[in-house]
């Protein structure tokens, strides 16, 4: 897989890890500079740099080398793991989703490997925040794989979208209200462009978390046979936690869209456009009327369970979890009115991959 991305510059984090001492795949930052089997930042334009972002629902892996102003992604890989399947009801990661998540992370070990990817960043997110046995499954996930997970707060969560997805702002609008629909948690960020500054760099002036996504939303209201009043109920729940940030930080909306990053996004976009089967290509920047996000909806509520799963832009895999990311996104939409939605096909693995590469100067652009 190959696939140029070119960059505006965002919001910046820290991010150096890469491949520890002992074989193991890890965090560089807390070896320090000199210590025996830290590895030392990769020459700009050479390095080959790998983010993992392993999630509620998803395993998702890119690999990527630095082309001056963006980079060009050399392998990739993405599968649905559900990790967070049941965690909201018993409190641990099951031994099943332990076990499709190593098999899931072993692939992933295997590709940076043959890629020779030294700069690496390999994060976790909500499930493992939130399991009783988290610390368990890394110390597992190290053992079988190699793999020394690092998990991220929701902060830097937040801030990792913003990264990820800021090049896809309107040029001429004024900022976005970013929402990244997870399996365990919703993250939503305003970010505006300074005013008076020409290409003024986008700047995140709010930001929340909540600890709803399509698995735990799916797993307490239904996501197999939704109907009307389930519907309604998902986002009644998740207003609860969209409106009191909205009444705070929701006003002067002129200039502003949503811009949306997640499964829920990129599956709409597809149902919109029709298409036989999901297409990244087509789907990564495109934009989305409220008309169209509305009626795009409303096919899914009439489809039925099985009429998503044979979607091919849905699939059996998110057919039990795609109405619940609607509602999310509805929540969110009622407390934020705005006439577009942008649709990022990019999110926390491109934000990792950026900050890596502008830590090592391997960027070019603002710092």
């Amino acid at each position: 897989m190959k696939d140029d991305t070119r960059l505006r510059d965002g919001l910046r984090l820290r991010g150096d890890d890469g491949q520890g001492p002992n074989g193991g795949l890890q965090g560089s930052a807390a070896a320090g500079a000199d210590a025996p089997g830290a590895v030392r930042p990769a020459a700009a334009g050479t390095g080959v740099y790998a983010a993992l972002d392993l999630g509620t629902n998803n395993c998702r892996l890119l690999i990527a080398t630095p082309t001056g102003e963006g980079f060009r992604v050399v392998d990739s890989f993405s599968r649905i793991i559900r990790l967070g399947e049941g965690i909201s009801a018993t409190g641990y990661i099951s031994d099943a989703a332990i076990d499709r998540a190593i098999a899931a992370l072993s692939i992933c070990r295997d590709k940076i490997r043959s890629r020779k990817a030294k700069r690496l960043r390999l994060i976790a997110t909500e499930a493992c925040r939130a399991a009783l046995n988290a610390d368990g499954f890394r110390d597992r996930v190290a053992a079988e794989t190699g793999i020394r997970l690092e998990v991220i707060d929701r902060e830097t969560e937040a801030a990792l979208a913003v990264v990820g997805c800021s090049p896809l702002l309107d040029p001429q609008g004024r900022g976005a209200i970013l929402f990244d629909i997870g399996g365990g948690s919703t993250e939503l960020v305003r970010i505006e462009r300074d005013p008076g500054g020409q290409d003024a760099a986008p700047r995140t002036k709010a930001w929340m978390s909540m600890p709803l996504g399509v698995v735990t939303l799916a797993e307490q209201f239904g996501g197999r046979d939704v109907t009307p009043q389930s519907y309604a109920s998902m986002v009644q729940e998740v207003a609860q936690y969209v409106t009191p940030f909205a009444a705070e930080h929701g006003g002067d909306l002129a200039d502003m869209h949503l811009l949306g990053t997640s499964g829920t996004v990129t599956t709409l976009a597809g149902i919109h456009l029709n298409l036989v089967r999901y297409d990244r290509r087509r789907i990564d920047g495109v934009w989305m009327s409220d008309t169209d996000v509305t009626a795009t909806i409303a096919r899914l509520l009439d489809m039925s369970y099985q009429e998503r799963a044979s979607n091919n832009c849905i699939s059996v895999e998110r057919a039990d979890l795609v109405l619940a990311g609607c509602a999310i996104l509805d929540a969110i939409r009622h407390a934020f009115p705005l006439p577009r939605l942008r649709v990022a096909d990019r999110g926390l693995r491109e934000g990792m991959l950026v900050e890596m590469m502008r830590e090592d100067g391997a960027l070019g652009g603002r710092r």
